[in-house]
């Protein structure tokens, strides 16, 4: 590779993350002047999730001349990835994590990544609306997916738990079997109620979802009032939720990590964009779709893994450290990465 194309490469990788770089640290300047205040982070934040990012996603989809067929491969590797990675973390956690309430929550810092708005925003940086569109069809199965196995780690030790509470030392091994039994097939039924509450009721699928039959359906274009207004709406989205993310950084805990939170910012940095390489080679996917699935798996942990870790019971401050440190250090790994493939030539 030439010092030509070194630069070139160099250059591009700093042209679609820096940006983003930018606005998270106009964020945390503004929050330690005391001009964004938490309840201001909170706020913007709702916005962004239940109103800008749909119209966002929607018209990206609606107004998208993707080839959808071409982008099955796209998904099959991303799904590959996710799995690959839960999978991979849940096995080291329950090998090495002893309290439950920390295993969950350390492999969804792993598996679960922000493709909603660094994802989204760093492909929209390099590849502009085609990216995007890519992007948003990606980012619909995925959060799926991620929601899913997000309920499944974070509840799974609940059966034992209650089993054991439930089962005095007095009990027989019949009736200890029977509780075991039911308190097992009531939390396959609360599970599936939460995952299907959470699926049907997220903004951003429901937005694709609604998408998706638009194009389908022999419907005419949306033009006018309405669109210019679902522009406004989405022209917003990705620089709010990025100052609100860099508003919320907090320097201190992100400094003060204890050995889980190292160990599952590990694998979100390093262990699971070189996976998304590796298969993106396997799967012999093209620039662009190679580009969007190394961008999407490389992005910091997820700001909903907080969010669920704090609902289901999870270690919530390990959650929230693994989320500062990766949403600061994800972006340097992600600009190392985009730098050496551009030179190599896989995106």
């Amino acid at each position: 590779m030439s010092s030509l194309d070194t630069l070139d490469a160099i250059i591009f990788a700093i042209s679609i993350i820096l940006p983003n770089l930018i606005l998270m640290g106009l964020g945390f300047f503004m929050r330690k002047r005391g001009e964004i205040s938490p309840i201001f982070i909170d706020q913007g934040s709702y916005f962004v999730f239940n109103y800008c990012l749909p119209c966002l996603l929607f018209f990206s989809v609606v107004d998208s001349q993707v080839d959808y067929g071409a982008q099955i491969p796209l998904i099959l590797a991303g799904l590959l990835v996710t799995l690959l990675l839960f999978f991979g973390a849940e096995m080291y956690a329950r090998r090495f994590i002893a309290a439950s309430r920390d295993q969950g929550v350390f492999v969804q810092g792993v598996f679960r990544s922000n493709m909603a708005i660094i994802g989204l925003a760093t492909v929209a940086n390099a590849y502009g609306q085609e990216g995007l569109s890519i992007g948003a069809v990606y980012m619909g199965v995925i959060t799926i997916v991620f929601n899913i196995l997000a309920v499944i780690t974070l509840t799974r030790d609940e059966a034992d738990t209650k089993a054991d509470i439930d089962c005095s030392t007095h009990a027989t091994v019949q009736t200890k079997i029977q509780k075991n039994t039911i308190n097992a097939n009531a939390l396959i039924g609360s599970r599936m109620k939460l995952v299907a509450k959470k699926v049907m009721s997220n903004p951003l699928i429901i937005a694709l979802i609604a998408a998706f039959i638009y194009k389908i359906l022999p419907l005419p274009a949306l033009t006018g009032v309405i669109h210019k207004t679902g522009d406004l709406l989405a022209a917003v989205a990705l620089p709010l939720a990025l100052v609100c993310a860099g508003a919320s950084i907090d320097i201190k805990s992100m400094l003060h990590l204890s050995g889980l939170s190292m160990q599952a910012s590990i694998g979100r940095i390093f262990i699971a964009p070189v996976l998304a390489v590796i298969v993106g080679l396997l799967f012999g996917l093209q620039a662009v779709h190679f580009g969007v699935l190394f961008l999407m798996v490389a992005s910091p942990t997820a700001a909903a893994s907080y969010v669920m870790a704090k609902a289901l019971g999870g270690n919530d401050v390990l959650a929230a450290n693994i989320l500062a440190f990766t949403t600061v250090f994800s972006m340097l790994g992600m600009a190392v990465g985009v730098a050496l493939l551009r030179g190599i030539g896989w995106i």
